[in-house]
């Protein structure tokens, strides 16, 4: 695929995800969302990656929906995503309750680490919802938006703010659709780490590469996948099915070599990572 909206890299088993409209401040078309699902795919599947980064070019994130996009919308008088019926798939397959827009975020295999640039509105505050852990400058704008365009909570926002920062601070930002800053945002837990935009990219990088360095990728994936089935199930599916995971995943070498790094006090060398590298040789 042509990459007219996005950018696309690979380096040290971490693939950056840039949105690139900076012109438009990343605001979302159907083309961004194509591009985005296929980008994500192809790190999906790509046994050299190990974790993606999704960032913005420019002065913002993403700042919702593009306004001329919105007013074709009006024109219509009903929403057209602007997306083909053979748009890709990543992430799918996993739980029936992954199998929709953005949420297909939890049933990728990989960690997904979002660095916020600039502002965040509407769908690309779900974006960013959507990441595992999120970075971001202090003092740039988020907020919800739709309320304003006599929009509902878009793209899964009623559901995810209201378990990432509890309901009484998410119904203040879903209700109002008023502006809040992201130093608000990282008192209320919804940003992980705030640093200063030319730390931005460094801190995640440093981030995500000790991530990867230090746990093993299954152990990620299966631990990504337990976290966001658990938001769907009890307590008792949730220890059953550790428990069956425990059983087979000790049996891996990447098992073996995590308690020896352990007992030699060493780092650890994770088999099924050296086993990609050595095939793609």
């Amino acid at each position: 695929m042509e990459l007219k909206n996005t950018e696309y890299e690979v380096d040290a088993g971490i693939a950056t995800i840039a949105l690139n409209r900076p012109h438009r401040m990343n605001a979302w078309t159907g083309r961004l969302h194509t591009e985005y699902r296929y980008l994500l795919q192809r790190a999906n599947t790509d046994p050299l990656v190990q974790a993606i980064v999704v960032t913005g070019r420019g002065r913002g994130f993403c700042v919702g929906g593009d306004s001329q996009a919105l007013e074709g919308h009006s024109e219509r008088g009903g929403y057209d995503p602007g997306t083909s019926a053979d748009i890709a798939t990543p992430g799918y397959g996993i739980s029936e309750h992954f199998d929709a827009t953005f949420a297909y975020h939890f049933g990728l295999d990989k960690p997904v680490v979002a660095a916020i640039n600039g502002p965040a509105a509407g769908i690309g505050l779900a974006l960013a919802c959507f990441a595992d852990i999120r970075f971001a400058v202090p003092g740039v704008k988020f907020t919800t938006a739709h309320g304003k365009l006599n929009l509902p909570a878009e793209y899964g926002l009623s559901w995810m703010l209201p378990r990432i920062v509890g309901l009484g601070r998410a119904n203040d930002w879903l209700l109002t659709s008023r502006v809040f800053m992201s130093d608000e945002a990282y008192q209320f837990g919804f940003v992980n780490t705030l640093v200063q935009l030319e730390e931005l990219l460094p801190e995640t990088y440093a981030y995500t590469r000790n991530l990867i360095a230090t746990v093993s990728p299954d152990s990620l994936r299966q631990t990504r996948w337990q976290i966001y089935r658990d938001l769907h199930r009890d307590v008792a599916a949730s220890v059953q099915d550790s428990e069956q995971l425990l059983n087979s995943m000790m049996g891996h070498a990447d098992y073996r070599e995590g308690v020896n790094a352990l007992v030699e006090k060493r780092p650890p060398r994770w088999p099924s990572v050296q086993q990609h590298q050595k095939g793609d040789t």
